[in-house]
């Protein structure tokens, strides 16, 4: 016989056994235990083992990026590699090694290694052997080449998942963008030696107080961020961020819960050294809490820390009938959170109001004014007038009229003085001053009341300013500010047992008047600031027998 057709023949039939298998049989094993490898690399591990493919983040935001920006394509990695491994071993291990040499080169069956008893049989099963090793390796390529396929097809749908999660973090930071630019909301902290404006507060955990610096849609989660300790905190100020307590990030001190989600209003109170700055401020106390009893006006405060503090005010005036100089450096913000509306629901519009009542002598010149780095966030100033101080009206004061306004404490420096010394520094900080109003505020309206040697304070105040030789005040603060509005007032008659209403409310309406430029209509109060006639003081009363009034809230 003809050797070079007998090799012929055995190759095409090699050729054909081993592309029947691989059809037939063998491609298909082949896939099937490939992917169930890849889906079994997906599948839960032992309960109570680590998984090792979940390894921890080093970073230093205390939570677990979101399954899309990192676990995923660990997932998807240890799916591949489980399905090429079961690929290799099948055909290496098990087809090439198990069955072609150790069965059917052995005269073994394939499927149930039992020896053939006949050397025909065992003549076959070895002739078997290249077509067997031709259709593993046949099933090998080709199914690895469809998995292959199914790889970039899988790796096309995680790319798609990974868009449709950009794009969700876009949405979400764009929609509270918008929603903060429409409300104005600019974050900055009250504290002294910081006051420095951020994007966003660090945000503690509830669970295990871990500071989370991140919360916001991004690669720890769309909606929701998931901490190391296991607790779900939601991303956006509308899916319950607000109820998280917050820190500056540049002080780490606490902040109240209505940053981040209502616009603030920066108020300085400015003037010399015992002008009657925080007692005015007392008085504005008393007469927000008088407007909101009389209107849609709601005020609170912002945080315990803040009713602390107006609580200790209050304690002061009323035990001594003056309130304690203002110590300290630069000054921490008093919150408050004044709103119009409901005290529940949508359509209430609010304001987080930060007034600083900062020591006569840090605005007496320009290094110690530089150094109030408040003034660069102001949205208004609230001018505290003593014309007592000023020397144009000490000199106007007949010897008994000197003497009163003597025993009244007059400021260190006069409204004039004053104001030239911190107005150029105030365009230096914030660069805003003309687009800024300016309240001004002539305090110890109860003196000037008494005194003879000039004429009583009236209506317009600014035209009564002018007449007793402060045009220049008034003058400067119509040229350098978009807006200027003047009241008087007796701090005094507006505080304590007894005080007289309509003096709390006029204490009240300069800082709802700046309000309202910031578009909190108010109505009745700033209405109520064009009266045409400035109502008659009773003389002092003594100050024993009150009795302490509530300042548990405004």
């Amino acid at each position: 016989m003809n050797p070079g057709l007998i090799a012929q023949v055995l190759g095409w039939a090699t050729a054909v056994i081993g592309v029947a298998v691989c059809l037939g049989y063998g491609l298909w094993r082949f896939l099937a235990l490939s992917l169930k490898a890849a889906g079994t690399a997906f599948g839960p591990r032992t309960p109570g083992v680590p998984d090792p493919r979940v390894t921890a983040y080093p970073g230093t935001e205390p939570g677990q990026p979101a399954y899309w920006a990192r676990q995923m394509w660990t997932d998807a990695a240890t799916a591949g590699r489980a399905a090429a491994w079961a690929v290799w071993y099948l055909l290496v291990h098990h087809w090439l090694d198990e069955i072609v040499r150790h069965r059917l080169l052995s005269g073994r069956n394939g499927s149930t290694g039992d020896r053939a008893e006949h050397a025909l049989g065992r003549l076959l099963l070895r002739l078997l052997a290249p077509a067997t090793a031709l259709a593993a390796l046949l099933s090998a390529l080709l199914s690895g080449a469809l998995l292959v396929g199914v790889a970039a097809a899988f790796a096309v749908q995680l790319l798609l998942a990974v868009g449709v999660a950009l794009a969700g973090v876009l949405a979400g930071r764009s929609a509270e963008r918008l929603w903060k630019l429409a409300r104005g909301i600019r974050m900055k902290c009250p504290y002294p030696g910081c006051y420095r404006p951020f994007p966003l507060a660090v945000h503690v955990c509830p669970g295990c107080g871990a500071a989370h610096r991140e919360l916001r849609p991004g690669r720890y989660g769309v909606l929701r961020h998931v901490c190391r300790c296991g607790q779900a905190l939601p991303t956006i100020a509308l899916a319950g961020r607000r109820g998280l307590a917050a820190r500056c990030p540049h002080c780490d001190q606490g902040l109240p819960p209505a940053v981040g989600t209502t616009r603030v209003v920066h108020l300085p109170l400015v003037g010399g050294t015992s002008a009657g700055k925080t007692m005015l401020m007392a008085a504005m106390l008393d007469g927000l809490r008088s407007w909101s009893h009389e209107s849609r006006l709601t005020v609170e405060f912002a945080s315990p820390a803040d009713r602390r503090e107006a609580n200790t005010l209050g304690r002061q005036v009323e035990s001594t009938g003056w309130a304690l100089k203002t110590q300290g450096g630069q000054p921490r913000a008093l919150m408050l959170l004044v709103g119009r509306g409901s005290r529940i629901g949508l359509l209430r519009r609010q304001r987080l109001l930060y007034l600083y009542d900062p020591m006569g002598e840090s605005l007496r010149d320009a290094d110690t004014t530089r150094r109030q780095e408040y003034l660069a966030h102001a949205d208004g100033v609230v001018l505290v007038a003593d014309v007592l101080a000023s020397p144009v009206v000490r000199r106007a004061l007949r010897a008994g009229d000197g003497e009163l306004a003597a025993l009244a404490r007059p400021a260190d420096l006069g409204p004039v003085e004053t104001y030239a010394g911190f107005t150029g520094e105030l365009q230096g900080l914030g660069g805003r001053r003309r687009r800024l109003g300016v309240a001004a505020v002539v305090t110890k309206r109860d003196v000037l009341d008494r005194l003879d040697s000039l004429p009583r304070p009236q209506d317009p105040v600014d035209a009564w300013l002018a007449g007793i030789g402060l045009g220049e005040l008034v003058r400067a603060l119509g040229h350098d500010f978009a807006a200027a509005r003047y009241w008087a007032v007796s701090a005094r008659a507006a505080t304590g047992a007894g005080a007289l209403v309509s003096e709390q409310r006029r204490a009240a309406e300069p800082v709802l008047w700046l309000l309202s430029r910031t578009g909190l209509r108010t109505g009745g109060p700033t209405a109520a600031a064009q009266e045409p006639r400035l109502p008659r003081l009773p003389r002092p009363r003594g100050r024993a027998g009150r009795t302490t009034p509530d300042r548990s809230s405004l």
